[in-house]
């Protein structure tokens, strides 16, 4: 698919359609929940038999973090186990999706307010391919990733989500993998097993998320230091947070929120997770 036929063959392919692909922002948590049978895991398994096929998928992770935007164009994106301590069976896994070229150059050309690089080293880290595993299990939909530029703010991921809008329109389903809630330093491990567990502060922004994403206030959420002082404590930094930016910015006018998953976890996570469309 590298060669400028291929590129031709398949933007060809992504005519817009009558429909558009949902976007979603997925919560997903710990690494083991790409290979637990779990309530999170389990709903992920549903949206791939619920949604229409994809022709593609692009994820933005909250574990790809650069100076600059870039997206993975390679055909064969690596398995990348990117985490430490847990058991081998989680670092045997490989999910061997095909990349897509031709649908990265067509992202790097939508997007005109910064250059995008074209990344041959990167792959699927596990907040892309923990989740589309369970949704893709024969891994026979493309995968790709785009990266987030740590150096921006909010609102830079909100405007640059609005360039790849039309990719929902060319059946590309675009996913946001973070968390809203995200305080690994505050996790109540004797907590780990007791359902639905929160801080006070968690639970505080949990609510005032789900509130804000319900209303539309998408600037409210933009600002999010501004909501509560409880938010320096659910987003000590913002690099799960920022995946929820890309999927506000591809919301459409008039699309209402649907949210599941919708659990705390241990304390000081949330895997609240959102779909429009």
């Amino acid at each position: 698919m590298s060669s400028l036929s291929a590129f031709k063959s398949f933007t060809g392919e992504l005519n817009e359609q009558d429909t558009k692909m949902p976007v979603l922002f997925i919560g997903h948590g710990s690494p083991m929940n790409g290979i637990e049978n779990n309530e999170f895991s389990a709903y992920w398994s549903s949206l791939g038999k619920e949604l229409p096929e994809p022709k593609a998928v692009l994820v933005v992770s909250a574990h790809w973090l650069t100076r600059g935007t870039h997206i993975t164009a390679m055909d064969h994106p690596k398995t990348i186990h990117d985490f430490g301590g847990f058991p081998p069976a989680l670092y045997a896994v490989q999910y061997p999706a095909p990349g897509n070229p031709a649908l990265a150059n067509e992202t790097q050309q939508l997007i005109t307010s910064t250059n995008v690089g074209l990344d041959h080293d990167w792959g699927l880290d596990h907040g892309a391919w923990t989740v589309v595993k369970h949704m893709y299990p024969h891994a026979n939909i493309p995968i790709l990733q785009l990266s987030i530029d740590y150096s921006k703010p909010a609102s830079y991921h909100y405007d640059l989500a609005k360039e790849i809008f039309s990719l929902r329109k060319k059946g590309v389903l675009v996913i946001g993998s973070g968390n809203m809630v995200h305080n690994l330093r505050m996790i109540a491990w004797d907590k780990l097993d007791v359902p639905g567990y929160g801080y006070d502060w968690a639970m505080e922004m949990h609510e005032i998320f789900k509130n804000k994403i319900s209303n539309g206030d998408h600037q409210a959420l933009i600002h999010y230091e501004q909501l509560s002082p409880a938010a320096k404590l659910a987003v000590p930094t913002p690099d799960h947070y920022y995946p929820l930016m890309y999927t506000l910015g591809l919301q459409d006018k008039n699309e209402t929120p649907t949210f599941f998953n919708d659990k705390l976890v241990a304390g000081s996570l949330t895997m609240t997770s959102v779909r429009f469309g």
